[in-house]
């Protein structure tokens, strides 16, 4: 396991980024699934530490609801929880690797009690980051459902979040309440959410996350490097001035021409569609999403970008190569 050159603990990811010399790297794992053991997550960051990330992120999975069939033919509707243990994970990678990470929180699945409850355990374990979403409705909902006293919406989460930043707590007759210290990461969307009515309107959106109190953004990953460009430029002219991170996945698998389009909704460039379709087969797939990825690192980074983030979806070996050649 190498050590990272990042040896302090409990520093912003807006901290990291105003030290730096140039462009970062990071990166965001999934909690492995129940029943899985810890280290399976190991495996998936120890070939990226190499790169020295300052910070890495565990995302955050809410609850699916299943139905069982009962002996007496009737279905029996459960909610479970199928990756749990993010803030455990988080503490864990702390210890383990010496470095800072940022759980993600939801609004779905939390009322605002649990949020706060949540923020108080992370506070306390000396993490001062979180990456604040709305998340995804649930998969028997037709649109997003927040849970009855919970956030509708991300940018009202990022308001609970400093409001805790300020040393108000949702018990409004505590005393000699301690202020945490979080910075607040928010999600852009350089192709729109898909939810937006417009690009102008997603901007709005987003503004309205950074005028909450958001002090960075992460962008939804993305394969044509002008549309990130294009989306900085309107968020500047927008008045939103904070960092934004481009965030990257390199294509691995034939599938990843439909999945990828229909579960993220982005746009594949046609060259490398066309590249994609005419490889042989996974291994010569994978060999041209890392050569796509690195070419689009590449000018990201002599761009100047504060960082560049990987979605591993639990694959390392693809974003080390990017890596290699690149930082």
């Amino acid at each position: 396991m190498a050590a990272s050159k990042f040896e302090l603990l409990e520093m912003k990811v807006t901290d990291h980024i105003a030290k730096a010399e140039d462009t970062l790297f990071s990166f965001e794992i999934l909690p492995p699934l129940k029943g899985q053991k810890i280290e399976d997550i190991y495996n998936v960051i120890d070939p990226l530490m190499d790169f020295n990330p300052p910070w890495i992120n565990v995302t955050y999975h809410r609850e699916e609801v299943i139905y069982k069939r009962l002996p007496n033919g009737l279905l029996e509707q459960k909610t479970v929880r199928k990756r749990p243990g993010t803030v455990g994970i988080c503490a864990a990678l702390q210890y383990r690797y010496k470095v800072d990470t940022v759980p993600h929180m939801l609004c779905g699945g939390f009322s605002k009690e649990d949020t706060e409850n949540a923020l108080i355990d992370l506070d306390f374990l000396g993490i001062q980051n979180i990456m604040a979403l709305r998340g995804d409705s649930m998969k028997n909902e037709r649109f997003f459902a927040p849970e009855s006293d919970g956030h509708q919406y991300a940018k009202d989460l990022v308001g609970q979040i400093r409001s805790m930043n300020n040393g108000e707590y949702l018990d409004d007759e505590l005393r000699n309440t301690g202020s945490t210290d979080f910075a607040i990461g928010v999600a852009g969307y350089p192709e729109k959410h898909f939810e937006a009515p417009s690009l102008n309107q997603d901007i709005e959106h987003l503004k309205q996350k950074v005028d909450a109190g958001a002090d960075y953004i992460v962008t939804q990953l993305f394969f044509d490097n002008q549309k990130y460009f294009d989306f900085v430029d309107r968020c500047r002219k927008a008045g939103i001035e904070v960092p934004i991170i481009p965030g990257l996945k390199p294509i691995s698998t034939k599938q990843h021409l439909s999945f990828l389009p229909h579960f993220f909704k982005v746009d594949l460039p046609d060259d490398l569609v066309k590249a994609v379709v005419n490889g042989k087969d996974n291994a010569a797939v994978r060999q041209i999403g890392v050569e796509w990825g690195i070419q689009q690192a590449q000018e990201l980074k002599a761009a100047g970008v504060p960082a560049i983030h990987f979605y591993s979806m639990g694959r390392p070996d693809n974003i080390a190569s990017i890596a290699r050649n690149v930082f």
